[in-house]
Parts: structure tokens; sequence; C-alpha cells
């Protein structure tokens, strides 16, 4: 199963494309889709279609700071039922916990952490979906939306110590300075998130209502609960092979581990559903190093560690044996 984005954030790359003079029409055209699907509070689109709809919306609006402006031009803090139980929280910290323990409702394709250390608050985005081509719209509308929500939640700017991103500069940094009110933008970081003190955390929500946040939370578990529910085997043991692609082989026994599922078990499961673990290891690699050699900043060589590999001779044999193409070939004609 592909990992997947709810109709209502769909529908706000939508709103945003249109406001920035996008046909609404002619784009739901171009990615296939029935006026019918973007209506179902309940929907969900696969991943593969996001990343159309963002390489179509950014080629349609000619702005490529689009994922960027996301965050600017909603009420991000009156969308869904994440946002609502965010909105009646507390404090600005318990709603960042909240936002960790339940973003899969929005979207399962990547994972936000929070952690504190030297009284610095780390939020940090890790991809868990290898099927994200374009990371940088996803983890800057992301991180827009969230600093936008925080404005709305706190009544201020929250002040950020620096925001990162873990791949290279694409385009003009002045928006990125505008948009988070840093000048401390970092490209090529070890990690994607922002930095903010930790006494921020302490701030309470406007507005908020004690009774309505236990509401909105039961409905949030549940539809979390339905989510996991629907994952199969091969999409756990996906997202654990992503997050452990940290320049070693990920392996079984490893995965095993943090599932808390037995090896033999989850080998029985994985044939029940038609995949091994040696393919679902290929399928990740494979997809990532097509990605990765789109990108000049990363050599053969780094993409070989990237990928878990202990030799870049090894990741070049295997990339031939994907494609039919060496490495270097395949980044020249891509």
């Amino acid at each position: 199963m592909s990992k997947t984005l709810s109709v209502s954030s769909f529908n706000l790359i939508l709103f945003t494309a249109q406001q920035k003079g996008a046909d609404y029409d002619l784009l739901c055209q171009k990615l296939g889709l029935e006026s019918s699907v973007l209506q179902n509070p309940d929907g969900r689109l696969p991943i593969p279609q996001v990343q159309k709809l963002w390489k179509e919306a950014v080629e349609m609006t000619g702005d490529e700071h689009l994922a960027l402006h996301l965050g600017e031009s909603i009420n991000t803090i009156g969308v869904g039922i994440l946002a609502y139980v965010m909105m009646h929280c507390p404090t600005f910290g318990k709603a960042l916990e909240k936002l960790c323990q339940y973003q899969d409702i929005v979207c399962d394709g990547s994972k936000t952490t929070m952690t504190i250390k030297d009284d610095l608050v780390y939020l940090e985005l890790t991809q868990i979906s290898d099927e994200i081509l374009y990371p940088h719209f996803a983890f800057e509308s992301e991180l827009s939306i969230y600093y936008a929500a925080a404005k709305n939640m706190i009544g201020a700017f929250l002040p950020l110590k620096s925001i990162h991103f873990n791949y290279p500069q694409y385009v003009d940094i002045q928006e990125y300075i505008r948009i988070f009110q840093t000048e401390n933008v970092v490209f090529e970081s070890s990690f994607t998130g922002m930095i903010f003190e930790e006494k921020y955390l302490k701030i309470p929500i406007l507005n908020s209502n004690p009774s309505l946040f236990s509401l909105f939370e039961i409905h949030a578990k549940d539809i979390l609960n339905s989510l996991k529910s629907n994952t199969s085997i091969a999409d756990k043991v996906k997202k654990e092979i992503v997050l452990e692609l940290k320049g070693e082989e990920p392996t079984l026994s490893n995965i095993s581990r943090k599932l808390g599922i037995g090896v033999r078990s989850i080998q029985l499961k994985l044939k029940e559903e038609g995949v091994t673990f040696q393919q679902l290891l290929e399928e990740i690699r494979k997809n990532l190093a097509t990605k990765h050699l789109r990108e000049d900043k990363l050599s053969t060589t780094d993409i070989a560690y990237l990928l878990g590999y202990s030799e870049p001779s090894v990741f070049q044999r295997s990339f031939k044996k994907w494609t039919g193409q060496t490495p270097s070939f395949y980044r020249k004609s891509a």
C-alpha cells in the first residue's frame, strides 16, 4: 500500500495553487481527479498523486516557492481534526506533542519528532515514504504550515533560532528568510526542521477549550487506529527500512525488534503479501538512488553511503542490475 495524504490537505495545495493563478479545473483534469473524490472529508490520496500535483501546480503557477506559501495562504488552525486537537491544547508544547502523535492522520509519508536539548527544541521532519520524489515540496509546505499554525495558536510569530533543510538550496533564499522570520536558514544540514527556545513551549494556546480537546482527541485516536489497522506488514517494514538507512544496511532482525514482531512472523506475513524483505530493501534503494542521482550535489560515493552500502562498487553493480545503466550514465541522461 502506498503512503497517503488526507483529502483536506490535498485540497489545501489545490486551493493555494488556485490563489497563485492556476486553473483549478485544468489542474484536476491533469491529475485525473473527479470532484467527488475531493469532496470526501475522510478520503485519502496516494503519495505519487500528491507528487504529481506539486509538479503540475508549480509549473502552472510559475511559483517556485509555492510550498512555502502554503502556510500563509490558509487558516492553518481551522482545518482538519488534528488542527482542532492542537488548538484546544492547554499549551504550545502540548500541541506539538499531539502534532507528533497524530501526524499520520494528515500524512503518513513523513514523521515529525520533537526533542529538547540544552534548552532548545528541535522539531524535525523525516521522510518515511520512498515515493516522495520532491522532498523540498513536502517538507517546506509542512514547515510553513507548522510555523503559521504556531502564530495562530500563540498569537505571535515564533522566534526561531534557525531553520534547516537536509537538501541543497534550489531557489532564492530571501523567501525562506521572509516566511520563517530568521536569517539563519541552513541548507545541506544533517536534518530538516526548526529550532527554537524551550521556554516557548509553556505559552498557553489562545482560546483553548479543555472539554473540546477531549472530544476531538477521541476522534483523532479513532482515525489513527483505523489507519494503522489498514497498514500492511510490508508498509511497516518499508517505513523502518527507510529510517534505518543511515550508512549501514538495514537488517530484518533489527526491524523485527523495533516492530516487536518475531523475524519468522514477519517473513510469513510478507510471504502472504507476495514480497520478501530483500525485495522491499531493493525497491527502496532503487527509488532513493534514482532520486539522489538527480541531485548534482551528491556524489555516487555519498549515495552509496546513504543507501547503506559498504562499498561504492557494490552500489554501482546493484544499480546496473536495476536499470541496465551505470549511476554515472543515468545521472547524465536524467
